[in-house]
């Protein structure tokens, strides 16, 4: 856990991290495509893709309070007024939080909506007050030992927290890592991929949670190569087959979807 001044400059440098993001954003990319919006209205359970199957687990929301933790430019968010739920959608970043305002703007989706500026580490919610935490790829910017107090107040009993997170077990891919001394603009100082150690910690004090593994590394290096997407799509598929067969590979995979009950 952050002592006040350490979480203080820990803040400062996600919020200077999301300021560049936002800069960089293409107002046409907050555009997003009718086949894009139905991948993730009722996703299968048994889909290769982890965001889908995030989704998947959200089930129906319609009337449902879910905040959207760390929502970033608003896709998330976008696709939960989709799908009729009363959504507060929270960030630390007010470049980012207007980025989402614009987003609902530009495609035309309006809904029950409550855009809040925030930390994730002292959510200014009441408590048993949201239904769902919705968090995709946030929990590797935060203190989780202050984070994950504040979801399991926030959460109405029998809610559930939904996250999706880069995963790094490997030591040797952790070593590796290291030696690279390069970090992109959009990176700050204190992300970093999580262990499934991590993610059990954060799960303690729930009453239930269970997790999947998505992406083994050889799917990773396609999406960086020029491949045919049809190609990389079959990868997915492939994928998710070899972790049904060897469980065992979890340990490698680079993303995990998690479930929390409360």
């Amino acid at each position: 856990m952050q002592q006040a001044g350490e979480l203080a400059r820990w803040e400062k440098a996600e919020i200077e991290r999301s300021a560049n993001e936002a800069s960089g954003t293409d107002p046409d990319g907050l555009c997003v495509s009718d086949f894009n919006i139905s991948r993730y209205m009722n996703p299968p359970a048994d889909t290769p893709f982890p965001l889908e199957y995030a989704y998947h687990l959200l089930g129906d929301v319609r009337g449902k309070v879910v905040l959207d933790f760390g929502c970033g430019n608003g896709e998330n968010t976008l696709l939960l007024v989709k799908r009729g739920a009363k959504v507060i959608s929270m960030d630390l970043s007010q470049s980012l939080i207007e980025l989402a305002k614009r987003r609902l703007e530009l495609n035309g989706v309006s809904g029950d909506v409550t855009f809040l500026v925030a930390s994730a580490h002292n959510l200014p919610l009441r408590s048993n007050s949201v239904d769902i935490v919705f968090g995709m790829a946030i929990l590797h910017h935060l203190d989780l030992a202050l984070a994950a107090p504040e979801v399991r107040r926030v959460l109405r009993k029998n809610g559930k927290a939904i996250f999706q997170e880069p995963v790094r077990n490997s030591r040797m891919l952790r070593a590796i890592r290291k030696l690279i001394p390069y970090r992109h603009p959009d990176v700050s100082p204190f992300e970093r991929p999580l262990t499934d150690q991590e993610l059990a910690n954060f799960a303690r004090g729930f009453a239930g949670s269970s997790d999947k593994a998505f992406l083994l590394p050889y799917v990773r290096l396609a999406q960086h190569l020029p491949i045919d997407r049809k190609r990389v799509r079959d990868l997915y598929h492939l994928d998710a087959r070899v972790l049904r067969r060897f469980p065992s590979l979890n340990h490698y995979a680079a993303i995990k979807v998690m479930e929390l009950v409360k």
